[in-house]
């Protein structure tokens, strides 16, 4: 029987993440009551991963108040998936989900590190319970898991920081964790081990558990476009790749508790 590591979606994404996209697909439209706003977003594959998966978000937002309702399907079953919103509260920089062009090393997938710079960093952690700060991007104990099926349900009120809620235009969802070899479910035979868990000191996890799943864009930013200015970390004036840093600290402190040990056997009691 075998019993396979897998590990989620490694960004503050706690690590993040991830993902992305073109078109009506991706964005989100508007609907105006009163005080009260309502947003219908498509989660779809746009950066080419072949994650088979998809995903529709309803978002109210009642002043600060989110409420964040997601359904998805073809999602690696039993498996749990890191889920974000990504961009800044504070600036008005174009962020927006990567197309498969932001592949830049040409191996087929776009990964984290190819995507942050595109939608921007953790600025909430969909976890299912707790803190949604970007410090719980890897909170696998709380990310929300697919069922055996594949099917993902998530639902949660968010309070955000007083101002935040005019701010949601500038946001994407990202969904990581992906079965690129459609063995359903996370190994290192399909993609190998993920280098951006790697590159900020964690080992062991494969790059299926870290990649985006799924973008969808809170409202109609430009599609392919690089961000206007750089990427906001909340710590500067950082661009592009540097905001791996950012993240970088979720995974450290991951790591430092023992996350990747305890998601690592917290997936492994899936497949036994």
């Amino acid at each position: 029987m075998r019993s396979t590591t897998k590990v989620l979606a490694t960004v503050p994404a706690a690590l993040t993440l991830a993902l992305f996209g073109a078109s009506a697909a991706s964005a989100a439209s508007l609907h105006e009551h009163s005080s009260d706003r309502t947003f219908h977003m498509k989660l779809t594959d746009t950066m080419g991963n072949k994650s088979g998966s998809k995903a529709e978000a309803t978002i109210w937002l009642k002043g600060d108040a989110l409420t964040v309702d997601i359904d998805g399907t073809g999602f690696t079953p039993n498996s749990p998936h890191a889920q974000h919103f990504h961009g800044s509260f504070t600036d008005n920089k174009n962020f927006t989900c990567p197309t498969h062009s932001a592949d830049k090393n040409g191996d087929g997938q776009v990964d984290v590190e190819e995507g942050l710079p595109m939608y921007g960093d953790v600025i909430l952690s969909l976890t299912t319970k707790g803190d949604t700060s970007p410090k719980s991007g890897l909170a696998v104990d709380r990310m929300p898991m697919a069922d055996a099926q594949g099917n993902l349900h998530y639902k949660r009120t968010i309070q955000l920081p007083a101002g935040a809620g005019e701010k949601l235009r500038n946001l994407h969802i990202v969904q990581h964790g992906l079965d690129a070899n459609g063995n359903g479910k996370y190994d290192m035979q399909a993609l190998g081990e993920s280098t951006f868990a790697k590159s900020l000191g964690v080992s062991g996890i494969p790059e299926e558990a870290t990649n985006p799943a799924t973008c969808g864009t809170v409202s109609g930013a430009a599609a392919g476009a690089m961000p206007t200015g750089g990427v906001e970390t909340g710590n500067g004036s950082t661009q592009g790749p540097e905001a791996l840093g950012a993240i970088g600290l979720g995974v450290a402190a991951l790591a430092g508790a023992g996350g990747a040990l305890a998601y690592r056997r917290r997936v492994a009691a899936t497949t036994r």
